[in-house]
């Protein structure tokens, strides 16, 4: 009986593991084609990135 709980709760982790996975990368295709379609979500991404990258290096 302790087995097949242990087997089960197992199981149960990898599929939230799986399903975290899953929705991870359809958000991440969702954004690409919401940047896509809209120029200005874009250039917002890409100017996050480059003040969040110029932060990093100032404080290192």
């Amino acid at each position: 009986m302790k087995t097949t709980m242990l087997a089960m709760l197992k199981l149960l982790g990898t599929l939230l593991a799986f399903v975290g996975i899953l929705a991870g990368c359809i958000v991440g295709l969702l954004l690409v084609i919401a940047m896509v379609r809209f120029p200005p979500l874009l250039i917002a991404v890409l100017l996050a990135c480059w003040i969040f990258n110029r932060l990093q290096r100032n404080t290192s």
